[in-house]
């Protein structure tokens, strides 16, 4: 069977599930695209893929295609619109089966159903390679995925993680695309703030150096600090681009527990694992409604488009020194804490009656870790339009100030 392999959050060989399907062929394509959408202002007036996440992903690609090459295989970049590249590939190389890792994202999962509609004849596959739990083994059906995360989690909790597989030993042949390829950015020195860099050689790095040492043993007692490396597990980048797998990261962690310790700190990465799993079931079952400004709520929400205030919160104008200094660090680097993007985010949703929306927008251009459905899903949450039964999160600045910037060093280093 000729089979085509779209890659797109799935950046590597290990525990990759689509892969190894995709091994099964006798000819195989594999194929990523690079959508020229993502570089062009959009709804919010603003370019969706940001300077930090784009050279991420090339340095993922690069990554990737270097790891097919030593197994004497191929990955095709090609730049366009991706159903019509899928289509084109499609009628010239009269392929039988199309390959595709299961999307959550409204648009992304719009493009597959069009290209399923013109090409009735030819087999698609989506494939759980990005969550823990496979589509037909969750918790509950996706139809009844809870309004509340602590439903989800309660019964996520009891249920056994599938082990991760290896990457294929062979892969089919390949089939040669008579199809110009993408050429890829100069990859540049970002400054000495970034840290991360893409890719699955990079990715298990990080895994080595993270779970070699006692950092999981005190993850819960310094995950909410506002900067340093070794104050999170950092891992969100490489899994949310799928350069590593969910379940590769829940196998290392029992692993841990098994070998070394488990305490408070190890319980709570799978917990925050869980919210992120949680998010992608909840925004394949509401779909568009991630996006409305009302969210998944029934009821209507106040919060205004200002071009003034809301381009100073983006460059870190405001009259909150410890909000500006979190969004200069975005900026420098791509990369923010979780507490850090709850304070950003209250402060424009409550102290300048902001649209959420935008700022969910600006957040997805300038992470280097955005996922469609965490980052939405976690801006309705802050909104009270989403996942939360208080309605809403209110962060006291001055408050988080003392808590978390008592002695200026953030402010200090950000502001300067």
């Amino acid at each position: 069977m000729r089979t085509l392999y779209w890659m797109t959050n799935d950046l590597r060989l290990d525990d990759n599930a689509a892969l190894s399907f995709a091994a099964r062929s006798s000819e195989l394509a594999l194929v990523y695209v690079i959508n020229p959408d993502w570089f062009v202002e959009g709804q919010y007036g603003l370019i969706p893929m940001g300077v930090h996440r784009w050279q991420f992903l090339q340095q993922s690609l690069a990554d990737l295609s270097a790891s097919l090459e030593g197994r004497g295989h191929r990955l095709n970049i090609l730049r366009g619109d991706p159903p019509a590249v899928i289509s084109e590939l499609i009628d010239q190389f009269q392929f039988q089966h199309v390959i595709v890792s299961r999307q959550f994202g409204f648009d992304e999962i719009a493009q597959i159903t069009l290209l399923r509609g013109l090409f009735p004849d030819v087999a698609f596959s989506a494939v759980d390679t990005y969550t823990l739990f496979n589509l037909n083994a969750l918790p509950m059906p996706v139809s009844e995925i809870p309004e509340t995360y602590s439903r989800f989690r309660r019964k996520a909790e009891k249920m056994k993680v599938r082990s991760p597989g290896c990457a294929p030993a062979e892969l089919p042949e390949a089939i040669k695309l008579d199809r110009e390829e993408s050429s890829l950015d100069e990859i540049v020195d970002l400054g000495a703030h970034h840290r991360l860099r893409g890719g699955e050689t990079a990715a298990k790095a990080h895994a080595e150096f993270y779970f070699s040492g006692e950092l999981p043993l005190s993850y819960k007692l310094v995950r909410n600090e506002l900067d340093g490396w070794e104050n999170s597990s950092k891992f969100s980048a490489w899994l949310n681009s799928g350069c590593f797998s969910a379940r590769r990261f829940v196998d290392l962690l029992s692993e841990f527990e098994q070998y070394r310790e488990r305490n408070d700190s190890t319980y709570w990465l799978y917990v925050e694992l869980l919210w992120r799993e949680y998010f992608q079931w909840l925004a394949l079952k509401i779909g568009k409604k991630l996006f409305l400004k009302s969210g998944n709520s029934a009821h209507r929400i106040l919060g205004r488009f200002d071009t003034g205030p809301f381009s100073a919160w983006c460059h870190g104008e405001t009259r909150y020194p410890l909000v500006n200094a979190c969004m200069k660090q975005l900026r420098a680097t791509g990369y923010l804490s979780n507490r850090g993007r709850q304070i950003a985010a209250s402060c424009l949703i409550n102290e300048m009656d902001g649209d959420w929306r935008y700022g969910a927008a600006w957040f997805e251009s300038q992470l280097i870790d955005y996922d469609v459905a965490a980052n939405w899903g976690n801006w309705q949450y802050l909104a009270g339009v989403g996942a939360d039964p208080k309605g809403g999160r209110h962060f006291s600045i001055t408050k988080q100030t003392e808590i978390y910037d008592a002695d200026s060093r953030f402010r200090s280093r950000w502001l300067t």
